[in-house]
C-alpha cells in the first residue's frame, strides 16, 4: 500500500540587506554613507515543501538463539541466506539488499534465585537493509521476508530519491519569505531595502536510516559462512 503521507525539505534563509534611508528630510540629517558603517538589516525565512515518496528503506532480520555457538550462527546462517534469496525473489535487485548488522552475544542464564546456572545462550542477529523502489510492492515483499524467516522488521522509512527540484523550490519560497519580511520591517522603520548582501541557508528534513555495521565473530566460527550483501554506497 502507497504511503499517504508527505515528506518535508525545510529550508531557512538568514539574508543581510542594506538599508537605505527613504526620507530625504533624514537623509540631510545623516552622514554619507561612506562616512559611517553600512546600516543592514538580517532576516530568517523559511520555505516548506511537501513532497511524495518514492522510495523506501526497511531494515530486516533474523534473530537466532541456543546453546551452542556454532549451530546456532548455523542456523542463522541458513535463515538470512533465505531471506536474502526470498527478497531476490520478489524484485529486489542486488544492489538495493545490504547487510547492516551482524552480531553475536553470548547470555548468562540464572535460576529462579538470582544465581547464574553455568548455561550460555548464545544471541546471533543478521539484518539487512532493503531499498524497496515500487512502494506498491513494500506489503509482498515483507510477506515474503516473514515467510522466508525473517522475525525482526525495524520499521520503514520514506524518502525522496531525488531532492534536488524540491530543495530548489523550498530556498525559493524562503528567499520570498525573508524579502517580504524584510519589507515590512523596513516600512515601520522608514527606510528602504537595499540589495542583498549575503545569505545563508540551511536544509532540513527527513533522512534515510543510517547504516550502522557491527561484526563480532571469535575465531572458532570463521569456518561458518555468513551471508553479507555489500550493496551499493555513493
Amino acid at each position: 500500500m502507497r504511503n499517504k503521507s508527505t515528506l518535508l525539505v525545510i529550508v531557512s534563509i538568514v539574508a543581510v540587506a542594506l538599508l537605505i534611508f527613504a526620507t530625504s528630510a533624514r537623509a540631510q540629517a545623516t552622514p554619507p554613507v561612506s562616512d559611517q558603517q553600512p546600516r543592514t538589516l538580517s532576516i530568517n525565512g523559511s520555505g516548506t515543501v511537501s513532497i511524495q515518496p518514492d522510495i523506501a528503506y526497511i531494515q530486516i532480520g533474523v534473530h537466532t538463539e541456543g546453546a551452542n555457538a556454532q549451530e546456532t550462527v548455523a542456523s542463522n546462517n541458513q535463515q538470512s541466506q533465505q531471506l536474502i534469496d526470498a527478497l531476490s525473489k520478489a524484485g529486489i535487485a542486488a544492489k538495493d539488499i545490504q547487510t547492516s548488522n551482524f552480531s553475536i552475544s553470548p547470555r548468562q542464564e540464572w535460576d529462579a534465585n538470582g544465581q547464574p546456572t553455568g548455561k550460555i545462550t548464545y544471541i546471533v542477529d543478521n539484518s539487512v537493509s532493503v531499498t524497496v523502489r515500487d512502494l506498491t510492492k513494500i506489503g509482498s515483499i515483507l510477506d515474503a521476508a516473514v515467510q522466508a524467516g525473517a522475525n525482526n522488521i525495524y520499521g520503514i522509512q520514506f524518502d525522496v530519491e531525488d531532492r534536488e527540484a524540491a530543495q530548489q523550490q523550498a530556498m525559493s519560497a524562503a528567499m520570498d519569505n525573508a524579502r517580504a519580511r524584510a519589507e515590512v520591517l523596513a516600512q515601520a522603520a522608514d527606510v528602504q531595502l537595499g540589495q542583498v548582501i549575503s545569505i545563508q541557508t540551511y536544509l532540513g528534513g527527513a533522512s534515510p536510516i543510517p547504516y550502522e555495521k557491527t561484526y563480532a565473530m571469535s575465531a572458532d566460527l570463521a569456518g561458518s559462512s555468513v551471508p553479507v550483501s555489500t550493496g551499493e554506497m555513493q
